[in-house]
């Protein structure tokens, strides 16, 4: 498959991201017992972590529930993607626009569904706040807001997530492959990716 076609195929994706986040996200019974919940947290895998899809990861927990968790690979960068061209193939041909975005590898699960993580000063009717300081959005509309200079001012495109069943997560977490640390918007959309490991690492909550 050319370059051009896999690029219409992850764009294309965007314009049904709705009905698949929905789906992707844990949902729960509302009497379920409370839990401490990791979401806008960092998870980052220990040193010793046996998973090499994993290896030196830093996800930002999108959302975490007594149903499972989902999040975001945030340092697995796979290459910068002209905003024109995003946007040719969804149909905006016509669109005058300059720029790039970084495209990034956000997990293992459903690579084709794309997802932006994004400052907390934009938001769409299915904007999911992550905390008071980080959103994310999948809808192919973000993208056209950022193209034309309307969107939020810190972006993070991704395929993919990483996904959790029920308790799955709290049990990797008690076996020592992730700590967690406070999730930091500098981190998430500014920080050197090749030592955002390390930084992450050190700022960890709990000591293995």
């Amino acid at each position: 498959m050319s370059a051009i076609a896999r690029l219409g195929l992850l764009v294309a994706a965007f314009v049904l991201q709705t009905a698949l986040l929905n789906a992707a996200l844990p949902t729960g019974p509302e009497d379920a017992p409370a839990r401490t919940s990791l979401a806008g947290q960092f998870l980052v895998a220990a040193p010793s972590m046996g998973d090499p899809r994993f290896e030196r990861t830093v996800i930002l927990i999108v959302q975490d529930d007594q149903t499972g968790a989902l999040g975001i690979v945030i340092n697995r960068p796979v290459g910068e993607q002209p905003l024109a061209s995003l946007l040719e193939a969804v149909g905006e041909k016509d669109a005058d626009v300059a720029g790039s975005v970084r495209v990034f590898s956000g997990g293992p699960v459903q690579p084709e569904v794309g997802f932006v993580v994004h400052s907390a000063d934009y938001r769409l009717p299915e904007t999911i706040a992550i905390n008071d300081r980080l959103s994310l959005t999948s809808n192919v509309k973000i993208l056209r807001d950022i193209a034309m200079k309307s969107g939020p001012a810190k972006i993070l495109v991704a395929f993919g997530y990483a996904g959790w069943g029920p308790d799955q997560l709290d049990k990797e977490i008690d076996e020592g492959a992730w700590a967690t640390a406070e999730a930091d918007p500098a981190l998430v959309f500014d920080a050197d990716r090749d030592k955002l490991w390390d930084d992450v690492w050190n700022r960890r909550t709990q000591h293995l």
